[in-house]
């Protein structure tokens, strides 16, 4: 029982001197070009910017269904040479980062496009980071601050509402070699622009679309509710948790409806404002590590394992999630705030439910030892969550994800 104390006591040592850090830290947000259509107005921002010759990283996917079709027009038409890598794989690995920074090098690219979901725009971040740091290998950049140099000039276009990596400091890693997912942290990684066009996200297939929704929402929720919120990211995650109740049910049954569509990225955008400046919590922990274990997908992670995580969280988490409660529009009136509180779990669920999101994931006993190590090591000492788990509360955690 010391030990474990002492423990948390190291962690929330080590998060308040985090808190008073970052303060000092470039917090400048991206540049935004929005709206329907306004992915075609990026080549001149570009060529205003002197970049002559361009790295765009997207995936296969997007390639077939032409979404960039749009973009490559501009860009000739605005005379920007450019160079495409489409390899990205749904949890990019150190090997799609490598690929991706040698084909910028061989076309002497001088900025990047990201286009697509998470997996593009985290893979050109890192291949950016490697751009201006070729002599630190990926797994050296592991962890908080350490690039802390500055990157190729990076554009992010997203085509999902779900990940707000366009805005995050953050990229998530994959290394085949040993089955770890982890995140490389560091404000450089923050693109300089961000191209918000609801039109690239109409035609995403409808668990896509969910499980991306509810990855936004996991964001603006574990920021909420963690103890290195500010006024504005706690103003961002209220926005975001309101825009995502009100949007993603309509998004879902009518993928087509282009201003339920504009409001779930502008969303996702604010959820990413809030996470990457107050942090995620244990829901990311063991998400990102079955993601490496079993290539689960991130969003799909996300929004099942959350429930879950918020319970056990139980009254530490009260007050912000009946906050949230309130936020969201729900029939709060004469309920406690613990009544409140478990209203809103209780919705998330029903979400999930509505949205065919299944309440398990499929998890092996033998592996819950080492997913709850590792989700241990990301997630202490710097997440600061409500309660601080030790690796037996991660497992049961994991056991009731798994429904072992």
């Amino acid at each position: 029982m010391a030990a474990s104390t002492l423990f948390k006591m190291y962690c929330r040592t080590y998060q308040g001197i985090f808190r008073v850090a970052v303060n000092f830290l470039n917090w400048k947000e991206p540049e935004l070009v929005k709206g329907a259509g306004s992915v075609k107005k990026l080549p001149e921002v570009v060529k205003a910017n002197g970049h002559n010759s361009v790295l765009v990283v997207t995936d296969k996917g997007l390639m077939g269904l032409h979404l960039l079709d749009g973009l490559f027009e501009g860009l000739e038409k605005a005379g920007v040479k450019y160079v495409v890598y489409d390899g990205t794989q749904p949890n990019p690995t150190i090997n799609n980062i490598e690929d991706a920074r040698q084909l910028y090098a061989d076309n002497n690219c001088s900025a990047v496009i990201a286009f697509g979901g998470g997996s593009p725009m985290d893979c050109a971040k890192v291949a950016a980071a490697r751009i201006a740091r070729p002599n630190k290998t990926v797994q050296k950049m592991r962890g908080t601050l350490k690039i802390l140099k500055k990157l190729p000039t990076i554009y992010a276009v997203p085509t999902t509402a779900g990940t707000g990596s366009e805005t995050t400091i953050a990229a998530v890693v994959s290394d085949p070699s040993t089955h770890e997912k982890y995140a490389l942290q560091d404000p450089v990684l923050r693109p300089k622009y961000a191209v918000l066009d609801p039109e690239l996200t109409v035609g995403l297939p409808p668990h896509i679309t969910s499980t991306t929704g509810m990855d936004a929402l996991t964001h603006a929720v574990e920021a909420y509710i963690g103890h290195s919120n500010t006024k504005d990211t706690a103003a961002a995650a209220e926005k975001a948790t309101k825009m995502i109740f009100d949007n993603i049910l309509k998004v879902y049954e009518n993928g087509k409806d282009i201003q339920a569509r504009e409001n779930m990225l502008e969303a996702s955008y604010l959820a990413g404002i809030a996470f990457t400046r107050a942090y995620v919590g244990y829901v990311h922990a063991i998400a990102h590590n079955l993601g490496g274990m079993y290539g689960t997908p991130h969003g799909l992670a996300n929004a099942v394992i959350l429930p879950y995580v918020l319970e056990y969280f139980g009254e530490t988490a009260h007050k912000p999630l009946a906050k949230l409660a309130d936020v969201a529009g729900l029939e709060t009136k004469g309920l406690s705030e613990a009544q409140k509180a478990n209203l809103f779990i209780a919705k998330v669920k029903e979400l999930n439910k509505l949205l065919n999101i299944p309440e398990h994931i499929e998890i092996f006993e033998k592996d819950i030892p080492t997913i709850a190590q590792r989700a241990f090591k990301e997630g202490n000492p710097l997440y600061p969550v409500p309660k601080i788990m030790d690796i037996d509360d991660l497992k049961c955690v994991i056991r009731k994800i798994g429904n072992l």
